[in-house]
């Protein structure tokens, strides 16, 4: 069978990605004997439609099982969805025009299950159009009965482990969507604010001048603290008043505020003295505090309850100190503050206008600062005391720090953004969620508000609802529902416990390979390991590999805002799958990536000269039989190539499939189709000239060179490569799939140095001739009528002889001579063209 004139990837693709669901090509074995290779995949969230740096990383990701399944390995590469978090909630919101608080918690996540169904079938199909080789069957969802039961176990187990606990302490609260967040769902934003300046009496008669950036918070002041050891003075004004500041603070409060200084001391004179702050409840009293520094703001620090991690550490240091808890779970001030009713913004505006009206306002200096937001909406965060649910783990963060030790890394920097975030974590991790939607926490409380757990096969149970079975009083049920990544951390499981056996559970996890981007080894990849630590005592994979950003051309992150959004399915439609992963295999591993169409169009002609090659070579193929070797372009070509499947097996075995993509797209443009198609047409064509030996010689090449780099390809350009199998080699190899074929196997008797040495020289003479040719606007196929080479080295002329026809044949001349004419020599040999005849 022939390839057609064109390929059309408008039809191709679909085509196989139907003939692979209908044959199961992807389908994992559970009762095979092959080793098996697991695999963790991130699962998104059905909130939309697949976006560019989902095709990006998932297409990295798919490169490898397609390898891993070519090595032989029984692959397990599940897909599943991640349901369970706030975007899932207002999709269906605003799909079912309903609220989720108003229904009936277990109502609504049937109807988010339901809804699921309808549109999870369109936005899984972007994945399987861009040819993810996935077993779709092998699927979860994290809101499923499935994984609500595996999330609710491995609360209770930790529960009882003693890991898990409950206490109304600061936490990171948002605003805008109400509810406990952890410290990996903070980003850093940088924002332009005021650092305000504002005086408060001291018992001595002076003012003590402090700084914040949080006025609002005046209400809930509990401390006024300075560095003991740090120089001050009492500083004279000219209105008669003193003030008291850091001895650094004098000049960079004058001249704005003329000052002289009357006295100097050190900070510890003040400790223990009685401050009136603004708007405070009550008067504080001067602290020493480590977090004090004389060179910021006024040297002079106010704290509250809470502005922040650093009021909140302070407050630690001081555990005499009670809170003034000004805010509520509504992110709004109380009636403990005058501004009752407001958030942060609006009460920081009404309370810098009350200031000034008291007169204690002295500066708002313009500061541009970092500030913690949440990633998922923006909001700047607030602290606010509250009870929640914590997984006990920072005596633990030696432990985690040795278990990454013992991850392969791909590639191995990535393991210092672990290690820094272990490093720099100042809390347990708060499981819990005030939202109505979500998976529950598993728990009741008695009349004295002792906790009560379900039965682990009652699971899963929806307390407001449900009551643990047996029980007969009466029951408090909890209304907080888990943190998402609770039950993302838990993905090895929701995979690997969708097969009831236990033995083929233990083969399955830990599992090969973790797959994900780098922006999530705080959340997915740590909390992963922290859970798998926990439960069994060991990683939950043996590798890691961590891949970048698909970003816009300009080198800047995409989003809808900005207007710089590249859909990936328009990407298809205009070129092709194969494309677009062509473009994805051209970044090194965990780099960030620019889009560049014109990465499109390189994958798109690649494609086409793939068709035309091979259609080139299967049409010389079709009486192809095994047989010798014995022509030297043929014998330089197959030692190039057992190289190049050397050098393409140890890459991919480091995930480094750019380096294959790369070195496999080189040998096909320039060794394969610039060079050997060219020599070996003449061969090809007059095998009655050239002879049946010298034809069937180069069948071999052609034949294992053509299938080779097919192969080398699949993984990457999967729908091209496997539609020119099918074409001739599947046939001949007995195999459904080009991806169910042997990854080529480097054979080392291939290797021939002299061979490669002697086919180098025939190319230099062919580059030479070429460039003559284009150096005087000739024809590539212009004749001469000879050719005489020129060299200092004595068995030149018998080192080349067995290219002689082969060099005839595509330089198109009649006669190749020698000569020992040093005149002609430049570099290794030197030309002269004769008249044309």
């Amino acid at each position: 069978m022939e390839l057609s004139e064109r390929y059309d990837p408008k039809q191709a693709e679909p085509k196989w990605q139907k003939y692979w669901a209908e044959h199961q090509i992807f389908k994992f074995d559970p009762h095979s004997k092959k080793e098996i290779y697991s695999i963790d995949t991130p699962p998104p969230t059905v909130s939309g439609k697949m976006h560019l740096g989902h095709a990006f990383s998932y297409s990295q990701g798919d490169f490898i099982a397609r390898y891993r399944r070519m090595k032989g390995n029984n692959v397990f590469y599940p897909f599943g969805t991640d349901d369970n978090g706030l975007a899932t909630e207002k999709l269906i919101e605003k799909t079912k025009n309903v609220i989720s608080k108003k229904m009936e918690r277990n109502a609504f996540i049937q109807l988010c299950v339901e809804t699921l169904e309808e549109i999870r079938p369109a936005f899984v199909q972007d994945w399987k159009r861009i040819g993810m080789s996935c077993d779709f069957s092998i699927f979860y969802s994290t809101i499923n009965e499935h994984c609500r039961r595996i999330s609710q176990r491995s609360f209770i187990q930790l529960y009882k482990q003693g890991r898990i606990y409950q206490k109304k302490a600061p936490i990171i609260f948002c605003p805008a969507c109400k509810t406990a967040i952890a410290q990996v769902e903070m980003e850093d934003v940088e924002k332009d604010t005021t650092l305000n300046y504002i005086k408060a009496k001291i018992e001595t008669g002076e003012y003590i001048i402090y700084a914040t950036t949080r006025p609002e918070l005046h209400p809930g002041c509990v401390g006024i603290s300075l560095d003991e050891q740090g120089d001050y003075v009492t500083v004279q004004r000219d209105t008669g008043e003193k003030w008291i500041i850091s001895r650094d603070a004098v000049e960079k409060m004058n001249p704005e505020f003329p000052m002289t200084i009357v006295k100097k001391f050190k900070g510890k004179e003040l400790v223990g003295k009685r401050v009136d702050v603004p708007f405070s409840q009550k008067p504080v009293s001067v602290t020493h505090d480590v977090s004090a520094k004389t060179g910021y703001g006024s040297g002079i620090v106010f704290y509250c309850t809470y502005g922040g991690l650093d009021c909140v550490e302070w407050m630690a240091r001081h555990p005499t100190v009670q809170p003034i808890l000004i805010m509520d779970e509504s992110g709004k001030y109380n009636n403990l503050s005058p501004y009752q009713g407001m958030n942060s913004i609006n009460a920081r505006k009404a309370v810098l206008e009350d200031l000034e009206k008291k007169g204690v306002l002295l500066k708002k200096e313009p500061l541009h600062h970092t500030v913690n937001v949440h990633e998922r909406c923006g909001t700047d965060i607030e602290y606010v005391a509250t009870t929640q649910w914590f997984v006990k783990y920072l005596d633990l963060r030696e432990q985690f720090l040795e278990a990454g030790t013992r991850l392969q890394w791909y590639p191995p920097h990535m393991k210092v953004r672990y290690d820094n975030w272990i490093k720099g974590l100042n809390w347990d991790w708060c499981i819990s969620r005030q939202r109505h939607f979500g998976v529950p926490i598993p728990v009741w409380y008695d009349e004295k508000g002792v906790v009560i757990l379900p039965d682990e096969r009652q699971l899963p149970v929806d307390p407001l609802k449900d009551k643990p079975k047996g029980y007969k009083g009466k029951l408090t049920p909890e209304k907080d529902v888990l943190d998402t990544w609770a039950t993302s951390s838990m993905t090895p499981q929701l995979a690997v416990e969708l097969f009831d056996n236990e033995t083929l559970q233990r083969k399955l996890f830990p599992m090969s390979l973790r797959l994900q981007a780098h922006d999530i080894i705080t959340f997915w990849l740590f909390n992963t390991l922290v859970k798998s630590q926990l439960h069994y005592g060991i990683n939950p994979w043996k590798d890691v590999v961590i891949s970048g950003h698909a970003q816009d051309p300009h080198g800047k992150k995409m989003s809808k805002s900005k207007g710089n959004v590249i859909e990936p399915q328009l990407m298809v439609d205009k070129y092709s799958a194969d494309a677009l992963r062509f473009w994805a295999a051209g970044s090194k591993l965990g780099d960030d990536l620019p889009f560049m169409e014109k990465d499109l169009m390189t994958g798109q002609k690649f494609i086409t000269k793939l068709w035309n090659a091979s259609k080139l070579g299967l049409m010389h193929l079709q009486d192809y039989g095994e047989g010798p070797v014995t022509e030297v372009f043929d014998r330089w070509l197959l030692s190039k190539l057992q190289k190049l499947i050397k050098e393409s097996t140890e890459t991919f075995e480091k995930y480094e499939y750019s380096r294959t993509k790369a070195e496999v797209e080189n040998f096909f443009w320039h060794t394969f189709c610039d060079y050997y198609l060219e020599i070996v047409k003449d061969r090809l064509y007059n095998s009655e000239k050239r002879g049946i030996p010298a034809r069937k010689s180069a069948q071999q090449g052609l034949y294992w060179s053509l299938l080779s780099i097919l192969k080398m390809m699949a993984p990457i350009m999967p729908h091209i490569t496997e539609e020119i199998y099918h074409t001739y080699f599947a046939s001949r190899e007995g195999m459904k799939s080009i991806h169910l074929s042997s990854w080529p196997a480097y054979n080392d008797r291939d290797i021939n140095e002299e061979m490669e040495l002697v086919g180098d020289i025939g190319v230099d003479i062919i580059n030479t001739v070429r460039r003559f040719k284009s150096e005087q606007q000739l024809s590539i196929k212009e004749e001469f009528s000879e050719l005489i080479l020129s060299s200092e080295e004595a068995a030149f002329p018998e080192t080349i002889s067995p290219l002689i026809e082969d060099l005839k044949a595509v330089l198109n001349v009649k006669h190749i001579s020698f000569t020992g004419d040093t005149s002609l020599q430049s570099e290794k040999f030197a030309l002269k063209i004769g008249l044309k005849r």
